[in-house]
């Protein structure tokens, strides 16, 4: 292969998985603007809607690992346009007149689909860029945020002059569009590096084991303020356009903080990093509960950086706290991100059902600052400890 050839498939292999990581993401955070809509249609408590959002969110991240065993051996655009299908097909389900039962249903089927991409499109780009595949992954990565900020806000506005269903199946038809630009523009070859070791994670078990637990925390924090967000919006006078501003503000944040934060992170170090973002998100957070509407949503752009910034550095902390096949790694680390994302409001919704909903919220920002202790522990396995608080 020369080598503008090779560059043109790292390019072209490198769109495909991002646009892929952009619609699925969407899919996932849109589950957010139709909360309120379904809590009034079928009369549902804040528990019982993460509970419900959980079926969606927990099947992406438990299938995580087997997705990536079972999928090894397909080409890299069969395992993207299969995860596509299969989640616009939950997606069709969930608008079938089926009740809460379809509903339920749909996002078992729509978190299957998704489980496949996360893994399967990550080692497409490791394998693609190989050594050089840390700023592509960042690229994959800020895709996912674009997507968490354009398609929330989109179901927000659609959901002003459309019922729900009709709005599931324009998010289905994305996805085929996805599917046909897939199949043009992918290459086929193998989606594995034949010569790849099996993850061992051994050498730096204890530091992964923690940046795992790490990563989790900073999920539930981020997926449990999103619980709520709608819910403060709303009781401050706001509509489902500005539910959907409020989202939007809250990604568009977020996706800027992945590449602000991805500088600090090699400038500062991760312990540094992570403790300062971590302590202001809680900070961000608190506030948000009393300040007036206009001045929440002047925050929200500011604490979506701090919020979904950590992740990035985190994300790039994998491959080196882990030996063998990175994409291993990759789908271990994504399995306790996302089943905390899933688990965790379902906690902060009970709390804030036998309580309030400023205790949920206040929950999450606690949950914030439980980061700070474990990762001065993770300061201490890392390579560049020179850069790091010990």
């Amino acid at each position: 292969m020369t080598r503008s050839s090779r560059w043109n498939t790292q390019k072209r292999s490198l769109v495909g998985a991002s646009l892929t990581h952009a619609l699925h993401d969407g899919y996932t955070d849109s589950l957010y603007a139709f909360m309120p809509v379904w809590q009034a249609q079928f009369g549902l408590s804040y528990a019982a809607l993460a509970v419900i959002r959980a079926l969606y969110y927990a099947t992406m991240g438990g299938l995580q690992l087997p997705a990536d065993r079972l999928l090894r051996g397909w080409s890299p655009r069969a395992a993207l346009i299969l995860s596509t299908a299969i989640a616009g097909t939950g997606l069709v389900i969930m608008a079938l007149p089926l009740g809460l039962a379809g509903l339920c249903v749909g996002l078992v089927v729509a978190g299957i689909g998704s489980s496949i991409q996360h893994p399967r499109a990550s080692l497409l780009v490791t394998d693609s860029y190989g050594d050089a595949a840390r700023h592509p992954l960042g690229i994959y990565n800020f895709a996912g945020d674009l997507g968490k900020a354009v398609l929330p806000a989109l179901v927000a506005l659609l959901l002003t002059v459309l019922a729900w269903q009709p709005v599931l199946r324009l998010m289905a038809m994305l996805g085929i569009a996805l599917i046909f630009t897939l199949v043009r523009l992918v290459p086929s070859v193998s989606a594995a590096t034949k010569s790849r070791r099996q993850a061992t994670i051994s050498r730096q078990r204890g530091g992964f084991r923690i940046l795992t637990v790490i990563g989790g925390f900073d999920t539930a924090t981020r997926m449990g303020y999103l619980l709520f967000l709608p819910f403060l919006v709303q009781g401050r006078g706001g509509g489902l356009p500005t539910v959907g501003v409020a989202l939007a503000l809250l990604f568009i944040g977020g996706a800027f903080g992945k590449a602000v934060f991805g500088g600090l992170g090699e400038r500062l170090g991760v312990v540094r990093t992570v403790m300062i973002a971590e302590a202001t998100t809680a900070s961000l957070i608190f506030a948000t509960l009393f300040t007036p509407l206009s001045l929440t949503l002047v925050l929200l752009p500011l604490l979506g950086i701090v919020l979904n910034g950590t992740s990035s550095v985190l994300y790039g902390t994998v491959p080196e706290l882990s030996d063998g096949d990175t994409g291993w790694a990759f789908a271990i680390f994504y399995t306790s991100v996302i089943g905390s994302g899933g688990l965790a409001p379902i906690l902060y919704g009970a709390i804030a059902d036998h309580s309030t909903r400023s205790v949920g919220v206040l929950a999450a920002a606690a949950t914030a600052v439980l980061i700070i202790p474990l990762v001065l522990a993770l300061g201490r396995h890392l390579r560049s400890p020179a850069t790091e608080i010990q």
